[in-house]
């Protein structure tokens, strides 16, 4: 049987302590090369999920990104203030909304990958240990997030 970890209140033995601190480095030092191509956070990753597969919904895009369409409108709504993006009823089903790319959003995605290029160089990880770290990561994200069963 596996040794589970000790129960503890301390910050340093917490696992989503240690997470948290991981995301916000990760996010800041995101946003400076975000500033300069005029992007925040969340709107690089709605950007990227469309460089991936141009039109999609809104449902799509807050389903991928686990944002409800609360969070998700108002970035959009500046996205396409911005020019990058438009938004638009589908003719097939008038309560969904299709977001695509404009010539503006798809130029932007060569600055991006730049920007992906510096991170993956900051992390000093091998091939082997960057998706090895992306799988644990999801595999951490199903567990928590799989309903609990009493």
């Amino acid at each position: 049987m596996t040794a589970l970890p000790s129960p503890s209140v301390a910050l340093d033995d917490q696992l989503c302590f240690a997470l948290y601190a991981a995301s916000r480095a990760m996010t800041a030092r995101y946003r400076p090369m975000l500033e300069e191509i005029g992007l925040t956070y969340p709107q690089y990753l709605v950007m990227m999920l469309l460089w991936e597969r141009d039109q999609q919904t809104v449902g799509q895009l807050g389903s991928r990104l686990a944002l409800d369409s609360g969070t998700l409108s108002p970035l959009l709504k500046r996205l396409t203030a911005a020019g990058l993006v438009t938004r638009h009823r589908r003719v097939e089903d008038e309560r969904s909304v299709s977001i695509a790319l404009t010539d503006a959003g798809r130029a932007l995605q060569e600055r991006a990958l730049r920007i992906n290029e510096e991170m993956i160089g900051t992390l000093d990880l091998d091939r082997d240990e960057f998706r090895d770290l992306q799988q644990r990561l999801r595999h951490l994200t199903e567990r928590v997030s799989a309903p609990v069963v009493h």
